[in-house]
């Protein structure tokens, strides 16, 4: 959907696009100052489509906001009022953007002191987590932590609400000791690391993999022996000049001249939907490229 800037269809697609366009904005504003209004413009690209506009912008008195459990009944957390959200996100933005704290806090420590900050203030009606999420990242890549660009918390989360939401509960019902919380999201980067390297063993050995199949096609670059490894094992997937572009993030041109060599070399089926050409990649990829080898 991404790589061809297909419509999401669902919510669910919704959600997904709206994080990657959060992170893509997350790059580009990380040497930029957090602000109340950076805040909310972040809540508002991840919210995008999946919550009334009304929703975008700070909650108000009486909106009667609170974190239930799974059933509705029982109220886990009662956040501040309304009426002290400015001045706290205020000071949440203040300690995000401050050098020195007075003491030495890891930027880790930061990043994961400032996802429970917004989390607890819970300062919209509907998005804090995935905003709180996202200020982690923005701390994290502000303080050239790039590789965290490439790992997902998220994931790790989804797959133990529970022990996410109990992080919370403990924390405040000791006197807000933030130890349960801290301890509890690095065993969830510590996990979404572990998760990286896995994704990257993978990666490395389709490529050896590819390059071993492609060892003899020299005429072809990086962006093009990626694709047909991709190929490989997806026989019949449809490609695009946008798709590709998006993947490498390289020029229009560049994208269509890789794909229309391809194309020329017979290894993949170029056909045209309107005005939109489409590449195919061949049941018999395989037998084409130890042909063209």
């Amino acid at each position: 959907m991404i790589r061809t800037g297909r419509r999401p269809i669902n919510k669910s697609e919704r959600m997904i696009l709206n994080n990657y366009q959060a992170m893509t904005l997350i790059g580009e504003l990380k040497d930029e100052e957090l602000s109340p209004e950076l805040v909310v413009h972040l809540h508002r690209i991840i919210t995008e489509g999946t919550v009334p506009e009304a929703d975008s912008y700070f909650r108000k008195e009486g909106d009667g906001i609170g974190v239930y459990d799974n059933s509705n009944n029982l109220l886990l957390h009662m956040p501040p009022p309304a009426r002290e959200i400015q001045r706290r996100i205020a000071a949440m933005c203040e300690f995000a953007n401050e050098a020195q704290t007075g003491v030495f806090l890891h930027p880790v420590l930061k990043a994961v002191i400032l996802h429970f900050w917004l989390a607890y203030d819970h300062p919209f009606v509907d998005g804090n987590g995935r905003t709180a999420r996202a200020l982690f990242y923005w701390l994290m890549l502000r303080q050239r932590f790039w590789l965290f660009e490439f790992i997902s918390i998220s994931s790790i989360l989804k797959k133990a609400p529970a022990k996410y939401g109990k992080s919370f509960l403990y924390t405040e019902t000791d006197d807000n000791d933030l130890t349960y919380f801290i301890l509890s999201q690095l065993g969830v980067i510590c996990r979404a690391l572990d998760q990286l390297q896995v994704y990257l063993a993978r990666k490395t050995r389709e490529i050896r993999e590819t390059a071993e199949l492609l060892k003899q096609s020299s005429n072809l670059n990086h962006r093009q022996l990626a694709l047909l490894g991709h190929a490989l094992k997806h026989p019949g997937m449809r490609y695009t000049i946008r798709s590709h572009q998006t993947s490498h993030r390289v020029t229009y041109q560049t994208s269509r001249t890789d794909l229309l060599d391809l194309a020329e070399k017979s290894l993949l089926r170029k056909t045209k939907e309107g005005k939109t050409f489409v590449f195919m990649a061949p049941q018999d990829l395989g037998q084409r490229l130890r042909a063209a080898s």
